[in-house]
């Protein structure tokens, strides 16, 4: 239960500064307008609800939607492991940009019904549907580009949500066989061949289905605050569950990352939160120092690093992927500063994986891939699948561990 209060802290942390923000300027109604344009709006990639529905808004989207998951695990009596803080903490990021209070429901609800068809407990399979609203833009996209009647389409769109819900499950643990654990995103590699599925239906169809690229551009010092707090939070948190947490810390790097590595099993609670902190800070640092925006699309990065840092990710295994996303864009001349390379960077970290297991090299190479891949198969799913770099990711491990794996049994065999 205190864990689960821990996780609670960050929504409702988020609702307060919405609602006092918007107190503060005396903007009441702001709220309600900008909720409303939130989930009317279609969400493919890039629609920052910042710019949307403005700050106020966009908070309560992360504070509604947080609350509800954290309902969901306290009713079910769920166990707050690695995995669990992992999709948690990737649903709060993504809350700012892509998922709002209607589009991630039918999803929820097809998980639902698909555990009444197995006969197993919706406990079991939650953390999978939380992931898997990475599809969510699809039920928003029908719902609201206008292409079909508008009760038509919320209809058509429920359906397809519960669908997605329903397939999730037993797809992501196919696909898993793809990348064998290399790809921490996986559910972002078997969203992005849905996506691709479900955009080129559309495209026969004759509907214009493509990438957005509603950011917002300046940074605003109250989201600076409350991820101070945030991040500080865990660091505190980490040392009142393990007064020891600075002199263990660096035994966390004898882990390789590989799914499913939970670090609070591994190193215990305290050890994780205070990494969630320290790869927190150096995220939200990352992108304020090379004058970056702390907008929609990034706060996803950097919460989804977070989240993640409870489960295979820490500086030592994701630093040489990101410098060799870093030094690709500035071959390519790329702007180190524009969101879409931001993110890329950030989201890059999901191969750390293959840096923990066969050292910086590779992880730097995997970087490089990742960046040559990312800036390009958006256009296959239409910006559908909001986990974009996860399916560039379980493209980029796919390719790669079975040649590193090929070059070391050559090798064996020449000695």
């Amino acid at each position: 239960m205190e864990l689960l209060s821990l996780l609670f802290a960050t929504p409702l942390l988020f609702f307060i500064a919405g609602i006092g923000f918007a107190i503060s300027r005396a903007r009441y109604f702001d709220i309600i307008e900008g909720m409303k344009n939130i989930i009317t709006s279609p969400t493919i990639l890039f629609t920052d609800f910042i710019k949307v529905g403005g700050i106020e808004a966009a908070f309560i989207n992360v504070a509604l939607i947080g609350f509800f998951n954290v309902y969901l695990l306290y009713i079910y009596r769920l166990k707050i492991n690695g995995v669990l803080i992992a999709a948690f903490f990737t649903v709060i990021g993504f809350s700012f940009f892509g998922k709002n209070v209607y589009n991630i429901l039918p999803i929820y609800l097809g998980g639902y019904i698909y555990t009444k068809y197995q006969k197993i407990s919706f406990k079991d399979v939650i953390v999978v549907i939380m992931f898997g609203t990475a599809l969510a833009p699809m039920i928003s996209e029908i719902s609201f580009s206008g292409f079909l009647p508008w009760p038509i389409a919320v209809f058509v769109a429920v359906l397809t949500g519960i669908f997605v819900g329903f397939v999730i499950l037993p797809l992501s643990s196919h696909m898993l066989k793809f990348h064998d654990g290399y790809n921490l995103y996986n559910i972002g590699f078997t969203s992005g061949i849905i996506g691709m599925i479900f955009t080129s239906l559309l495209r026969n169809l004759g509907i214009a289905v493509g990438p957005a690229n509603t950011v917002s551009n300046e940074n605003n010092i109250i989201i600076i605050v409350v991820l101070l707090l945030i991040f500080i939070g865990f660091l505190i948190t980490g040392f009142i569950l393990n007064p020891r947490t600075l002199k263990d810390y660096f035994g966390i790097f004898e882990y390789k990352g590989k799914l499913i590595t939970d670090f609070t099993h591994k190193v215990g609670y305290g050890i994780t939160f205070f990494n969630m902190a320290i790869m927190g800070i150096f995220s939200m640092a990352y992108v304020l120092l090379i004058g970056g925006t702390l907008n929609g699309p990034t706060l996803a990065g950097v919460f989804t690093i977070v989240g993640f840092s409870a489960l295979g990710k820490h500086i030592k295994n994701c630093l040489p992927v990101v410098l060799g996303t870093i030094v690709t864009a500035l071959l390519f001349q790329f702007e180190l500063s524009s969101t879409n390379i931001i993110i890329a960077v950030l989201f890059s970290t999901t191969l750390a994986p293959i840096a923990g297991t066969y050292g910086p090299m590779a992880g730097f190479i995997s970087g490089i891939l990742h960046l040559i891949l990312v800036t390009n198969v958006g256009v296959v799913h239409g910006g559908i699948n909001l986990y974009n770099n996860g399916f560039s990711g379980g493209i980029v491990a796919s390719v790669m561990i079975p040649v590193i794996d090929a070059f070391k049994k050559e090798n064996n065999h020449a000695a």
